[in-house]
């Protein structure tokens, strides 16, 4: 017996130091080939076992789960074949495996309608990202009333701020502060039945209820949510019908003391062709406005941001990124994201020389070092003021040519005057596809050779950046 006992003792360490050789040749390449999707909490996932097929990883937090079965599979099975030296694929498993059984809304498919049966009226919700939690979030004079209405409604759904509504420009944080509210909430109970969806998609499952004779199950489906979070409430704008059914949902939540969280790029006031009644119940609540992060919170942010993908960043590297890109936070992740690369391309660890470099290649600066390349949102606001329209109406989905030119325009300007890829330019408009940029480009470069009114305004709203940029 004592034999058999010491034989097994001496296979189950041999396996553990097996496992730990193979997890650090399967993180470092990780590292080393794919940078991008490197996380501090990796160091907390183990492998657990090793057999002919399959090397499994062990991740016990559910949405840090859902982000790797979603996103990094292929990259991992790509590791783990160099690790092991063999073709192998990768599952990650957990304690407590995501199922439609669990009854969170947000990280179960929507399979069945209510009565159990027929194919589900959508299942497009906002996947969570384990990278937007309280504690990520870098809390600056800007936003210091919405962190804290936020992490108060995570605390007391219901009976905190109910509604909240957190209003700011393009990369703010208010997607951040949603999805932190939701993982808290979903920490304290991960029974809390939570809806969280952009309301753009929220219209195009009720215009497929309505045209599919669907609308009890619509109706269960969003009002029997403890918890309702919508994304860019501002595209509500201008349809009534849509509005109609909101106000309705928005009162049976809300009367039942369920949590209603929302976000927009203006107040509720300031949202174009809002219903009196409805903006009269945004506001009943909590509205918190974000702006722009100044000087220190942007880089105690880059910091943030360096730590969470483990990088290591000299004192005076953030200080001067910070110096030079003050729009929004998604400026500042882009120019990480270029260091990094430009690190990794060459071998070379970050310096602010490095820095200086991986800036210049996505803003061309003089030998002053000033800027001469405008950011998207000097665009956009150059647009904006030149057309007289609205923000949220540049980023909906209007196609009138009132909105319609105007948008065309900006993804134009952002092409010429600007090193971000078609992909990166549709982003910073309500996530379009690269293919709706390039149909702009070829348009609006097009019409500028044959129509000498809109080649003027196009010369008028490009001396105004202009201006801006030398004058910033």
């Amino acid at each position: 017996m004592a034999t058999r006992t010491t034989t097994r003792d001496t296979s189950s360490r041999a396996t553990l130091l097996a496992n730990a050789d193979v997890r650090e040749k399967l993180f470092e390449y990780i590292r080393k080939h794919h940078g991008e999707l490197q996380r501090h909490w990796f160091d907390q996932i183990e492998v657990v076992a090793i057999d002919g097929a399959n090397l499994s990883l062990l991740v016990t937090e559910p949405v840090r789960l859902s982000y790797l079965q979603r996103c990094c599979v292929p990259q991992f099975t790509e590791a783990a074949c160099a690790a092991t030296g063999r073709l192998i694929g990768v599952q990650f498993v957990g304690d407590r495996m995501i199922l439609p059984a669990n009854k969170s809304a947000l990280l179960a498919s929507n399979t069945v309608g209510p009565n159990g049966s027929g194919e589900a009226l959508f299942d497009e919700q906002i996947q969570l990202s384990p990278d937007y939690v309280f504690e990520t979030f870098v809390v600056g004079p800007n936003n210091r009333l919405g962190h804290a209405a936020a992490q108060a409604v995570a605390a007391k759904p219901g009976r905190a701020y109910n509604p909240f509504f957190v209003h700011g420009g393009i990369g703010m944080g208010k997607t951040h502060l949603l999805q932190a509210v939701c993982q808290e909430m979903l920490r304290r109970d991960p029974t809390t039945r939570i809806v969280y969806i952009s309301c753009s998609t929220f219209m195009d499952v009720f215009h497929e209820a309505v045209r599919a004779g669907r609308m009890m199950e619509f109706r269960h489906r969003f009002r029997n949510a403890d918890m309702l979070v919508i994304d860019d409430i501002h595209f509500l704008s201008k349809h009534e019908q849509t509005q109609e059914e909101f106000f309705h949902t928005f009162n049976a939540l809300y009367q039942g003391g369920r949590q209603i969280v929302l976000s927009s790029d203006a107040s509720p006031s300031e949202i174009p062709d809002l219903e009196e009644r409805l903006v009269s119940r945004f506001n009943c609540g909590l509205v918190a406005r974000i702006d722009r992060p100044p000087y220190e919170t942007r880089i105690e942010i880059l910091k943030s941001k360096a730590a969470l993908h483990g990088l290591s960043l000299p004192d005076d590297v953030p200080a001067y990124i910070a110096a030079r890109l003050d729009s929004n936070i998604r400026e500042l992740e882009g120019a990480l994201t270029r260091l990094r690369g430009l690190a990794m391309a060459h071998g070379v660890p970050i310096t602010l020389e490095l820095a200086k470099q991986a800036l210049a290649d996505g803003r061309p600066v003089d030998v002053a070092g000033g800027s001469t390349q405008p950011t998207i949102q000097q665009i956009i606001d150059a647009v904006t003021r030149y057309y007289d329209i609205k923000l949220s109406e540049l980023m909906s989905k209007r196609r009138h040519k009132s909105v319609a030119l105007p948008r065309q325009v900006c993804m134009w300007l952002a092409r010429k005057h600007t090193r971000f890829s078609l992909e990166e330019i549709g982003g910073y408009f309500g996530g379009r596809d690269h293919t709706t940029v390039m149909h702009a480009v070829r348009t609006v470069g097009a019409k500028t050779q044959t129509d000498t009114a809109l080649s003027s305004d196009v010369t008028r709203i490009e001396q105004s950046i202009e201006r801006r940029v030398i004058a910033k």
